[in-house]
């Protein structure tokens, strides 16, 4: 079977059933709290020391004939201006024109100063029209002062052409500090040695790490299996996981309910469980520093740990 003819039965796989699941309203964390909200496929709304940050907002329905299984746990137009936009590479299911240019608009309409999009090198052509107050380019390890946070690129095991032939575009992930805060998110990636010595260099506390579109086994080259991204968690030394890549977009073969189950399954094998936090569209994660003794306290919608 040709490539054409594997991606146009996931386009017909994507029609099959109706789109499921509902936007929440935006929860608001306060300015001495780290927010960790989960909007659907790699995309999150952070909000650090009151500045409010989007990782590879994806709002739109289809991603040309592609369409999403579940909708977009938040509406833009509900959410907080966005000070920063945070961009890990080309590919249309990261980088979305549509999406980029209504978040750029509802900072507008709520009388605020347009977002500073960051994005790897060889990016900046894309973006560079569509309104953001500044685009930053960046390099692996490059560290970046932009809107009172510190953003760090880091290294992935990807690949970054938004087309086929613009291979000279990068790609990777962000450490975004704040505020005794720091959050990891990897971008899309296959496992490698990186993840350990982003650990070592940066300390994240939380890591948002793939889990989706890993078969067959030739997708592992870009993408990590569950138990991988794991391994990977581990590594980074972060003290809670959040996954994400899955349940949106049917990008690979493996059933779309899987990767989670595979998740918590070698997260109980490793006795980690309680530091993998799966969360639902549009569900947030609070970290608030504990008065005596400065170390983080999660909580979320449902539970207080």
């Amino acid at each position: 079977m040709t490539k054409l003819k594997q991606l146009w039965r996931l386009v017909q796989e994507s029609h099959a059933q109706p789109i499921a699941g509902e936007p929440r309203p935006t929860e608001i964390v306060g300015p001495d709290e780290l927010g960790v909200t989960f909007i659907g496929h790699s995309s999150f709304l952070l909000q650090v020391g009151g500045r409010s940050v989007l990782i590879d907002p994806v709002f739109v329905k289809r991603l040309i004939l592609l369409r999403r299984q579940r909708r977009a746990g938040l509406l833009v137009n509900e959410m907080p201006a966005i000070d920063v936009v945070l961009l890990t590479h080309a590919h249309m299911d990261h980088l979305n024109i549509a999406s980029l240019r209504r978040v750029v608009r509802s900072a507008q309409m709520l009388g605020k100063k347009a977002p500073d999009v960051v994005v790897p090198w060889g990016v900046e052509d894309l973006v560079s029209g569509l309104g953001f107050s500044r685009v930053h380019g960046m390099k692996w390890w490059e560290k970046l002062e932009v809107r009172g946070l510190t953003v760090t690129l880091t290294p992935c095991k990807h690949w970054g052409a938004r087309m086929f032939n613009d291979i000279h575009r990068g790609y990777g992930g962000y450490v975004v500090e704040g505020v005794g805060y720091s959050v990891y998110h990897s971008g899309d990636t296959a496992y490698f040695s990186g993840f350990e010595e982003i650990g070592k260099r940066l300390h994240p506390q939380v890591a948002l790490l793939p889990i989706g579109a890993y078969f067959p086994d030739s997708y592992r080259a870009v993408h990590t299996s569950p138990e991988e991204a794991v391994r990977g968690f581990v590594e980074v030394g972060a003290k809670w996981m959040v996954p994400m890549h899955f349940g949106t977009f049917n990008l690979g073969r493996e059933p779309m309910d899987e990767p989670v189950q595979r998740l918590l399954a070698e997260a109980t094998r490793l006795g980690i469980s309680s530091k993998v936090k799966v969360l639902e569209e549009g569900e947030t994660m609070r970290v608030a520093q504990q008065e005596t003794s400065r170390r983080p306290i999660l909580k979320t919608q449902q539970q207080s740990i």
